[in-house]
Parts: C-alpha cells; sequence; structure tokens
C-alpha cells in the first residue's frame, strides 16, 4: 500500500505515553522499565493525583486524548500542548473532533476539565522531571528513520521502525503516523482514526550499564529460550497464523499462548498483521534471527 507516512517526535506524545504505562498496571511486568520505576513514580505523586489515576483506563475516552495531541498545533513541548488545550470547550472540542468517528465522551467540557487537569498534575509532578537525554534519544530516533527513507521502500522503513509491525490495507486509510517512544517500550500504542493509524512504537532505547548487554538484544536471546516458542517459529515457517490457530496448535491456554507471542514479538521475531489496530494473524520475521549471532558477537567479541 502506498502509504503517506510520517516519523515524528514531540513531547506530548511522550507525556501521554508516559502516563500510558503508568495507568497500564497489568504491563509493569513486560516493561523495560520494570516494576520498580512505577513504585519509584507513586512516591513522588500527591495522594490525590495518585487516588484519580488508579481509577483511570486505556479506554475510549484515552483515546479520545490521543486524537487530542494528533491534533494539537503546539506539540513542541507538553506545555504548550496543555496551554492550547487549556483554551478550548466543550464546543470548540466538538467542531475539532466533528471529522473522526470515534466514540467520544458524551460531555466534552467535563471531559476536557477531567483530562486536563491529570496531565497537568501528572507533567507538574512527574514528566517535566525526566531525563532530557529521554527526549534528545527519541528526536535522534525520529530524524534518523526520517532519513533513512530516501534509501529504502516504504514497507521496509515501517518494518525496521516498528521491529515488525505489518499494516494491512484498508479502505479509506492512508496515512501512518510513527512516533518512537520510551516509557511503553516494549510494547507499542495502536490507534486508528478514520483516514489514520497513530502508532507509538518501541524505540529499543537503552540508558543502562555498558557493560550489561542492551536490553533489546537480551530480549532476543531470552526469547528464543523456551521450547515452545521455538514452536511457534517453526509452525508459522507454515505461513501466516491467526492466534487461534496457534493456541491450537501448540495445545496450551490463550493466556500461555498470549504470553509466548507477545515475548517474540517484543523481541522482533514475529510480523503482527493488523487491520487497523486490530492484530488479525502472525507470520515469522526470519530476518531477525539472524541477528542473534550478530548480538552475541558484537557484546562478547567486539566490545571494548
Amino acid at each position: 500500500m502506498n502509504w503517506r507516512l510520517d516519523i515524528a517526535y514531540s513531547p506530548v506524545y511522550e507525556l501521554l505515553a508516559s502516563l500510558h504505562a503508568y495507568i497500564s498496571r497489568n504491563s509493569y511486568k513486560k516493561l523495560d522499565l520494570t516494576p520498580a520505576w512505577a513504585e519509584e513514580v507513586r512516591g513522588r505523586l500527591e495522594p490525590s493525583l495518585e487516588e484519580l489515576l488508579q481509577s483511570m483506563k486505556t479506554d475510549d475516552e484515552w483515546k479520545s486524548t490521543y486524537l487530542l495531541a494528533m491534533l494539537c498545533p503546539a506539540k513542541d513541548s507538553a506545555d504548550g500542548f496543555l496551554d492550547w488545550a487549556g483554551r478550548l470547550n466543550g464546543t470548540s472540542l466538538r467542531e475539532l473532533f466533528a471529522e473522526y468517528s470515534h466514540p467520544f465522551p458524551d460531555n466534552l467540557d467535563e471531559y476536557l476539565d477531567r483530562t486536563l487537569a491529570v496531565l497537568q498534575d501528572w507533567n507538574d509532578q512527574y514528566f517535566r522531571h525526566i531525563d532530557p537525554a529521554v527526549h534528545e534519544a527519541l528526536a535522534r530516533e525520529a530524524a534518523g528513520r526520517n532519513a533513512a527513507i530516501e534509501s529504502v521502500s516504504i514497507e521496509e522503513t515501517i518494518d525496521e521502525t516498528t521491529n515488525g509491525l505489518s499494516f494491512r490495507p484498508i479502505p479509506g486509510v492512508n496515512e501512518l503516523l510513527l512516533i518512537p517512544q520510551y516509557h511503553f517500550q516494549p510494547i507499542n500504542i495502536i490507534y486508528h482514526f478514520d483516514n489514520r493509524i497513530l502508532c507509538n512504537y518501541n524505540a529499543r532505547l537503552y540508558f543502562g550499564d555498558e557493560d550489561l548487554i542492551p536490553t533489546p538484544d537480551l530480549r532476543l536471546l531470552r526469547s528464543l529460550g523456551e521450547k515452545n516458542r521455538l514452536k511457534i517459529l517453526r509452525y508459522l515457517q507454515g505461513g501466516p497464523r491467526t492466534f487461534i490457530e496457534i493456541v491450537r496448535h501448540l495445545k496450551l491456554s490463550k493466556g500461555i499462548t498470549h504470553d509466548h507471542l507477545n515475548k517474540l514479538r517484543s523481541a522482533g521475531l514475529l510480523y503482527a498483521h493488523l487491520e487497523g489496530e486490530n492484530l488479525v494473524e502472525y507470520s515469522i520475521r526470519t530476518k531477525r534471527l539472524y541477528d542473534v549471532q550478530d548480538k552475541l558477537i558484537r557484546y562478547i567479541i567486539e566490545t571494548p
């Protein structure tokens, strides 16, 4: 498909990604930041904000907030976004959202007040204090990916950038916005808004000890150390398979199968075939297997 592709970093999206990571409590054990990050952040938050965040979910209302960020003309800073959004009201927001068919909150004035209060407090108590190196690395990531577009196809750019996401053609959908994110890695955040798909992709950033193998590389090696995951990869040599087909082949529960697939996806060993934001099939990303030896040699032999 001829996508109109945009790869861009904005602190506004990382503001949302960081809060997305914090309120996604069931995902803590899957994140590179680990549950210790959530505990550390909790210690910074005022009790009133923590109580609000305990009730927040990544539901349709939260998806509306990503659309609000996408439509914002002031994306250079979280403060700029909050100032712009603070000048909106229910009527102007309804006009802004008018061309989109997403199920919006019934009372947009209340939604706006509630959302901006939470985002302002989150920005004040956590986001504005994160290491500037995170923003710098994400900006470099987006710039590097954009520079590479001139030398490879759009399909290859999407593949390499997202580490294995494959967006299938949908009538009327022709724009793909890829945004590098740090806080929710290695998980992607994908939302479909009419003709546009927004994807916060795993930027695979690592800020740890240089004497240790980077987390993205370690994830690749660990993902292969389990017999059922190897069985999945071998099964997918026969072509794309749905989740249910993989469950039946493994003869394991849906939950265990889902966990194995998530680990293989996070390692970049699978293509996740999506229609909009819905994952419909998996297939093997064979070229990633050839990275295993390279990662080991680079760490053990070539690293000074």
